[in-house]
């Protein structure tokens, strides 16, 4: 059975405690493959782990947590990898990639993939596509915010929270959409005009869908799949949400995608590569509509009720562009901005593991 550590829905409390087990387990072990993956995907690999476990004799041991966090460990960790393959989302991959981390790997079942959506080299590829969103609670907030304007309404004072960018793929998201609509100076000017509406920021992104489903807070940043999940798999009271920049205008988002890549030197290559195999084939992917994700592959359609959700959610969304080696080029300064002048000597907290028991 696989370990599966659910930041959205019933193991938080154990993540401290699991994390550090698992750093402590002797991973280099013949019979076991490391998966470091971002939070929003536990419901898959619940689903498909236990089959390949099952033909391949191998345990698959997985640390999750923040996209930008899982990266990060395993940039740390470089020079001594524990992990085999990595899951996150862009620009962390691309950061990872510049750093020297990923083992390119031309998996067969990357063939499939639009070139638009993996690299040239095999480094990495596409595992889930996605879309960023923000979240309500549909039970407290009867009518959603259609504007960023309508957020800096003192009816969201306290009630909002999103994810560090610095440790968060989804965190980042929101400089990124707010910086294409806006501008990169007027998106940092509006996201300190939102600060004293936010009550905190959390490490990672899949316990804002817990507190906001508590009634902790009425609007959080997220994305379309695990928003969806949530609220059909996990018993959340959650609604995906997307925003327009002026009113009168169509809400717009970009594609999130989780993306999958060998680390190089892990301590079980040989399987690392059989499970990237495993994850991106057809079966696998096939699934990937029951987590309301949208499938990697082109040959994989997007179907089923779970897949009409998707795309009922992101009708009449306006989907732009984003240059992700420009925002891996960005990330930094926008980090450092982010601290000194939205956060400044507010005292806020900033990292945020868990909801409140």
């Amino acid at each position: 059975m696989t370990r599966d550590f659910r930041f959205a829905r019933n193991a938080l409390p154990a993540f401290a405690a699991a994390l550090t087990l698992l750093a402590a387990m002797p991973s280099h072990a013949a019979d076991a493959v490391v998966l470091y993956t971002g939070d929003g995907l536990e419901n898959l690999y619940r689903d498909v782990l236990p089959a390949f476990e099952k033909k391949e004799g191998v345990k698959v041991n997985i640390v999750t947590a923040g996209s930008g966090e899982v990266a990060n460990r395993a940039i740390v960790e470089k020079d001594s990898p524990k992990a085999d393959v990595l899951v996150t989302l862009p620009p962390f991959i691309q950061q990872a990639q510049q750093g020297g981390l990923l083992q390119p790997y031309q998996s067969v079942n990357y063939k499939n993939v639009p070139a638009i959506g993996k690299a040239q080299d095999g480094a990495w590829s596409t595992f889930v596509n996605n879309y960023f969103s923000f979240a309500i609670n549909p039970e407290v907030t009867k009518t959603a915010p259609k504007t960023f304007a309508d957020l800096l309404h003192s009816n969201y004072s306290g009630k909002i929270a999103y994810s560090n960018p610095a440790t968060a793929g989804d965190g980042l998201a929101v400089i990124i959409l707010t910086s294409a609509l806006m501008g990169e100076d007027k998106a940092f000017e509006y996201l300190k005009s939102l600060e004293p509406s936010a009550k905190f920021h959390t490490k990672g992104t899949g316990y804002l869908n817990v507190l906001l489903s508590r009634n902790e807070i009425a609007f959080a940043n997220g994305d379309l799949q695990m928003a969806l999940d949530d609220a059909a798999n996990g018993g959340l009271s959650i609604k995906p949400s997307f925003l327009s920049h002026k009113a009168g205008e169509a809400p717009s988002t970009f594609q999130f995608p989780y993306v999958i890549a060998l680390v190089k030197g892990g301590p079980n290559p040989a399987a690392g590569k059989k499970l990237i195999d495993y994850l991106m084939s057809s079966d696998v992917q096939s699934k990937v509509p029951d987590i309301y994700g949208i499938p990697a592959r082109a040959d994989v359609p997007l179907a089923g009720k779970n897949g009409d959700a998707v795309k009922q959610a992101i009708s009449g969304v306006k989907l732009i562009p984003v240059d992700w080696n420009e925002v891996l080029r960005k990330k930094a300064g926008w980090t450092r901005r982010w601290k000194t002048e939205v956060i400044g000597n507010t005292g806020k907290q900033t990292e945020v593991v868990k909801p409140k028991s």
